[in-house]
């Protein structure tokens, strides 16, 4: 401690010196910068403005993007007892199977072989296949007749 003492008492015109200057700065920087708010008000004025009015339109561009969810309520119809049941003694009586019948199901809708094929994710040979099987089994010859009969014997709905 005693050398410190010994060092500010050698050295305390240069310390004192020193500090009186960086007193001085610190006052002519403050005036500087007060002179520079004055001098410059209306640009510090104007530059806050349009960071305000950015931040604005950017809050109010995100808002406005958003995706919007838009919930719809639909009423289903459910037929109440009135379901079609087709009937299963003349389906296991012909030996139709489950693929066949839905092959003929979609033939007495009116769709093509390749239109059943795609929707069976089945070859258009395996659609051929099914649909000779079902002429064998109920023997007719031509996709109307098998139509008929089908809705005839009640296993496809009319």
């Amino acid at each position: 401690m005693k050398g410190a003492l010994n060092f500010f008492s050698k050295h305390k015109h240069v310390i004192t010196y020193g500090l009186s200057l960086a007193v001085l700065l610190f006052l002519l920087k403050w005036l500087e910068m007060r002179f520079i708010i004055i001098n410059h008000s209306l640009e510090i004025y104007i530059g806050t403005i349009a960071i305000l009015f950015t931040s604005l339109g950017i809050w109010l561009a995100l808002k406005l993007t958003k995706p919007k969810t838009v919930v719809v309520e639909k009423e289903v119809f459910i037929p109440s007892g009135n379901a079609f049941l087709p009937n299963d003694n003349e389906v296991e009586k012909l030996g139709i199977s489950k693929r066949e019948l839905e092959v003929l199901q979609l033939i007495s809708a009116g769709y093509s072989n390749q239109e059943i094929a795609d929707q069976l994710f089945v070859s258009l040979n395996t659609v051929k296949t099914h649909s000779s099987n079902l002429f064998g089994k109920m023997e007719v010859k031509s996709r109307t007749q098998a139509t008929e009969k089908a809705k005839r014997l009640n296993i496809i709905a009319k």
